[in-house]
């Protein structure tokens, strides 16, 4: 779609990802620009010597974030019921919410996706997907100091910074861009316009079809989100722009 705004996804790759009731889903308010608390999360302090996974439920997900040497470290999301729902895990990072990271589990009842890469700090919750609609969502839950190698905060990162890291880049119709170059794997969702929309990167990793990761840069214009995904390759991708949760222009997944 052809719109008047400009909005970069950088995906930057090498040769790890980890495969592995509740609110309604319309109180998801757009988040500041800031490095503060979520408000009205519930803590899960990390206490001394091995730490348990932390995770919020709802009826078909589990969202949990467990540590480096758990059967499940990084942070997860299983689906749990048989239905034709999906789950979904939202989560943001270093206590940044600029930048909101989404992995949906398309897999079957029983399996468990996710990442390694997490932050010192993670605020997360699990959503039940209907398609591309989110129907319900749990309380937030923040975790802090569960993993050995946190990533870095990278809050600083404009679209020219970004641009320049990659290799190879790709438009949409002038309102979005995609880039990515194989060095370590990295993605990078940028957003160079003064408006109300939001810029996303959508992609999978590893050649699994049954994970899409997402970026949403809510930081406004001239700003980047990043993720990291340790070794594993981005298999396809598309930059993507939305209006809160109503999407106004993508172009269709390329492949690596």
């Amino acid at each position: 779609m052809v719109m008047g705004r400009t909005f970069l996804a950088v995906v930057v790759m090498a040769t790890t990802a980890f495969n592995a009731g509740g609110a309604t889903a319309n109180s998801d308010a757009q988040a500041p620009a800031t490095t503060v608390d979520v408000p009205g999360v519930a803590a899960a302090p990390t206490t001394a010597g091995k730490a348990e996974d932390a995770c919020v439920r709802l009826r078909g997900a589990a969202a949990c974030v467990g540590p480096d040497d758990a059967d499940r470290p990084g942070i997860t999301i299983e689906d749990t019921e048989t239905d034709r729902l999906h789950p979904a895990v939202e989560y943001y990072l270093n206590g940044y919410l600029g930048t909101k990271y989404v992995i949906h589990n398309l897999a079957r009842e029983g399996e468990v996706r996710g990442t390694r890469a997490i932050g010192k700090t993670v605020t997360f919750r699990a959503a039940i997907f209907q398609g591309n609609h989110r129907i319900k969502v749990s309380a937030w839950m923040t975790v802090r100091n569960v993993t050995k190698h946190p990533v870095k905060r990278e809050t600083r990162v404009t679209p020219f910074t970004a641009r320049a890291r990659a290799e190879i880049c790709t438009s949409t119709r002038g309102a979005a861009s995609l880039c990515f170059a194989e060095r370590k794997t990295f993605v990078f969702a940028c957003d160079t316009s003064a408006d109300r929309h939001q810029a996303r990167a959508e992609y999978f990793v590893g050649g699994d079809p049954s994970a899409r990761f997402e970026i949403h840069q809510l930081a406004g214009p001239n700003s980047c989100g990043k993720a990291e995904h340790g070794g594993l390759s981005i298999s396809k991708y598309r930059a993507s722009v939305f209006d809160h949760n109503n999407r106004v222009g993508d172009r269709l997944y390329q492949y690596n």
